[in-house]
C-alpha cells in the first residue's frame, strides 16, 4: 500500500522512499533504483539514447516505450549494501557548497568479492543529485572496468552514462560508452 501511494505523486517532482525495516549500512542505490524504475514506467517516459562501440562513431536515437528495469539494469550493479560487503568499505564525506554533501565509498584492500571499487553519491539533504561508480572485474579469462553515472533533476533521473572495458583473454579489447537524457 505504501509503494502505491509513493507512486501516485506527479512525474516532474518524486520525493525519496522511506526506508524499509532496516536501514542500510551504506547509500541504497538499488532502493534509489527501484524507485526511478517505478517512477519512469508510470510517466511513460522516454529516452534520447548515444551509444558508441569499439570507438566507431555515435548513434543516436530516440526510444519512446522504454523498458526502464531493463534499461537501467547495469546501474544495479553499484549496489554495495549485500550482507558480503558489511564493512568492505570506507566512507568520507565532504560538504560542498550551496548545501551539497558528497559521500565516497571506497573498497578497502582485500575486499575480492566487492566490485564496486568506488561510489560517489552528491547528495542535497535526503535528496540525490548524482551517484558514480567505478566497477571491476578481474578474473583469469576476463576483465572488465565500468564507470557507472546518473544525475537526478528534482528527485527524477535525467541522465545516465556508462563508460567501459571488456578484455576476454585471446580477444582485442573492447571499449563501449552509452548514455541516455530522460524525456
Amino acid at each position: 500500500m505504501v509503494a502505491g501511494a509513493l507512486l501516485l505523486g506527479s512525474c516532474g517532482d518524486a520525493s525519496p522512499a522511506a526506508p524499509a525495516a532496516r536501514r542500510p549500512l551504506y547509500f541504497d542505490v538499488k532502493g534509489l533504483l527501484t524507485q526511478q524504475v517505478a517512477q519512469l514506467a508510470q510517466c511513460r517516459a522516454a529516452v534520447t539514447k548515444r551509444v558508441s562501440l569499439r570507438g566507431n562513431a555515435t548513434e543516436t536515437v530516440r526510444v519512446p516505450a522504454v523498458k526502464w528495469a531493463d534499461e537501467l539494469q547495469i546501474f544495479f550493479q553499484a549496489d554495495i549494501n549485500k550482507a558480503a560487503l558489511r564493512g568492505a568499505y570506507a566512507v568520507d564525506s565532504v560538504a560542498l557548497p550551496g548545501g551539497l554533501l558528497r559521500r565516497t565509498y571506497t573498497r578497502l584492500p582485500g575486499q575480492p568479492n566487492a566490485p564496486v571499487a568506488r561510489l560517489t553519491v552528491v547528495q542535497q539533504g535526503p535528496v540525490a543529485q548524482e551517484v558514480s561508480a567505478t566497477i571491476v572485474q578481474n578474473n583469469p579469462l576476463f576483465s572488465a572496468q565500468k564507470q557507472l553515472r546518473f544525475q537526478l533533476q528534482n528527485g527524477q533521473l535525467r541522465r545516465y552514462e556508462v563508460v567501459g572495458t571488456q578484455k576476454l583473454v585471446l580477444f582485442d579489447t573492447l571499449r563501449y560508452a552509452a548514455a541516455g537524457q530522460v524525456e
